[in-house]
């Protein structure tokens, strides 16, 4: 197996926000920006917001003539079994590029992307003649670890999580700590053994597979739910928006690490 992982820099230089102009009876904002390659850090965000010194999920604005690294995480993991490219901004806009082989699971990362708004590229292929295991699992191992390389130093970030989603009937609860100590508790009863073609005990080897790479503590809580697949897409919906907050920036943090010990680490 080979792994291999990187975080991208990119300057914010050439971003503009210029006076808001009437349109629709209605004040609105122009934003203008250069062209840029896949993945750059675009902070788009109000006046109001910019004056505040916030930008794009929470983080804070760089002066434009600095260049500070993007939350970008990128990995390809290779085995004999699967051969895997994860890439994930954290400060993205929800955009989801996935195709993993799993149609369910390809539908569980849109939900990710969508509702965490980060952008998700996976890519993966596998022996999926044999049954979804690997693939399943090697996809999260990824994910986790982009998310870990993506993270850094933590330094400024809210660090905790917390969401309930519904979707119909169903109701889940997420919550989580990017604490760098990988832990679960999932508390999912999912009446059917399969979504699809999808085996629906991959769900909770999905998340333990990505705790153990993000160095995350997560709790899953099924709250109400009858439906196999509202309950597992509510899992990935709440999941998304409990990482989001806790990934966003605290402000009043003024870029420390949200620790009594002054370090979160993976190990």
């Amino acid at each position: 197996m080979t792994t291999t992982a990187r975080l991208v820099s990119t300057s914010p230089a050439g971003l503009s926000y210029s006076p808001a102009s009437k349109s629709l009876g209605r004040a609105s904002g122009r934003v203008s920006f250069p062209a840029r390659p896949y993945g750059a850090l675009l902070h788009l965000s109000s006046p109001l917001m910019a004056s505040a010194g916030i930008g794009g999920n929470g983080s804070p604005n760089a002066h434009e003539d600095s260049a500070g690294p993007s939350r970008i995480g990128e990995v390809k993991r290779v085995t004999k079994e699967t051969n895997v490219h994860v890439r994930i901004n954290l400060d993205g806009t929800g955009l989801a590029e996935c195709s993993t082989g799993i149609p369910f699971l390809d539908h569980m990362l849109d939900q990710l992307a969508s509702h965490g708004l980060f952008d998700v590229y996976v890519k993966a292929t596998g022996d999926i003649h044999i049954d979804d295991h690997h693939s399943n699992e090697d996809i999260a191992l990824a994910i986790g670890t982009a998310l870990l390389q993506g993270l850094g130093d933590r330094k400024g970030i809210n660090r905790f999580g917390h969401f309930t989603a519904p979707l119909d009937e169903a109701a889940v609860e997420v919550i989580l700590d990017l604490s760098g100590r990988p832990h679960l508790s999932c508390g999912l009863d999912i009446p059917t053994e399969r979504v699809g073609t999808y085996d629906t005990q991959l769900v909770e080897h999905f998340f333990q597979s990505l705790v153990n790479t993000s160095g995350m503590t997560l709790h899953i809580r099924q709250l109400a739910g009858k439906n196999s697949h509202h309950i597992i897409e509510a899992s990935f919906k709440a999941f998304a928006r409990a990482l989001r907050q806790a990934t966003e920036y605290d402000l009043r943090r003024r870029g420390t690490v949200p620790s009594s010990k002054g370090v979160l680490s993976r190990s």
